[in-house]
């Protein structure tokens, strides 16, 4: 059984910035970033912002299940969700983490076939990139030999409700 990686808000941050710093430091010169929603938002946010370069999205869905932890047939958005009119041409690709890969590597060819006519080069970039990956991003910033399930710190959203926050709020549940 994989261990565990319990991750807080504090060292969540401090590795997307230093993924910041990593793709900096590459010297590479990309014009747009894509995330992979949902995992990717957040740090895809922040990228955008430190690099001021545009932010697309792709919504991707692999995991499921009561727990979270089942992964399933990967299921893609229509199209990329963007604010401008074409999509950049040296794309950098981030979400959260590996696991499989596949859901990146999918992605991958999602990309191509939609927009490979306009991209020159894409790069990847992730915080966590697990042994069991079948790819290995360009840009991460841990390595994890033994695949621990990672548990991030906005994870406590996806086991409560706006109304158990609205009873915690008003002081009705411990």
């Amino acid at each position: 059984m994989a261990s565990d990686l319990y991750v807080n808000w504090t060292d969540y941050h401090r590795q997307i910035e230093q993924l910041a710093v990593n793709i900096h430091q590459s010297g590479w010169e990309f014009n747009q970033i894509l995330c992979l929603a949902k995992g990717g938002l957040r740090i895809g946010d922040i990228l955008a912002r430190l690099f001021d370069q545009p932010l697309a999205i792709l919504a991707a869905s692999s995991y499921g299940g009561s727990d979270g932890r089942q992964r399933g047939s990967i299921t893609f958005s229509h199209d990329l969700t963007m604010t401008t009119a074409n999509l950049g041409s040296r794309i950098l690709v981030v979400d959260d983490l590996v696991d499989s890969g596949i859901t990146l590597q999918k992605s991958l060819v999602w990309l191509d076939r939609k927009y490979g006519f306009y991209v020159d080069e894409v790069r990847t970039a992730v915080l966590w990139h697990k042994a069991s990956s079948v790819i290995k991003p360009d840009y991460a910033i841990e390595y994890l030999e033994d695949n621990p399930w990672i548990h991030q710190p906005f994870e406590q959203y996806e086991l409560t409700s706006a109304e158990a926050l609205m009873k915690r709020a008003n002081g009705k549940t411990p």
